[in-house]
């Protein structure tokens, strides 16, 4: 697919998505996302030192409609399953108003990595990430 536009791509990964959903893993974005191996590249610098109950989750951010750069990206911090809390946010619960409005998809695959890690880890990795990607050119909401 190298090359091929993003409405290419979109197609693409829909067509993927109906012949074979069974079979796909579930880090695997479902949508075209611009930059997605910046995202693992920056992601793959951190790193915790303890395990625990807390989570780093990436959500993809649709800025298509209001700035120059679309690529948006949310860095949150969850004692829940990252799925789980993405399916809050657009169910309207905790919500971040950047993830209810723009939150496009949960984007596992970079920070599976930083799953089951310590609170003070996950605090330090949440703000560290969110500056990091914001370094890289993304239009960053949440790590607080």
């Amino acid at each position: 697919m190298r090359g091929a536009s993003p409405d290419e791509i979109e197609v693409a990964l829909g067509q993927l998505w109906e012949h074979a959903a069974a079979s796909i893993p579930p880090w695997l974005p479902m949508h075209f996302v611009p930059g997605l191996a910046l995202v693992y590249g920056v992601a793959a610098r951190f790193r915790a030192s303890r395990r625990g109950r807390h989570n780093i989750y990436l959500i993809s951010l649709d800025f298509s409609d209001r700035r120059g750069n679309p690529q948006g990206i949310y860095v949150g911090m969850t004692t829940y399953d990252p799925a789980q809390r993405f399916d809050q946010h657009r169910a309207g619960i905790r919500a971040a108003g950047s993830v209810l409005k723009r939150g496009r998809e949960l984007l596992s695959g970079p920070v599976l990595h930083l799953q089951r890690i310590g609170r003070a880890d996950a605090v330090r990795i949440e703000r560290e990430l969110a500056g990091a990607f914001e370094d890289a050119g993304f239009v960053v909401e949440g790590g607080h």
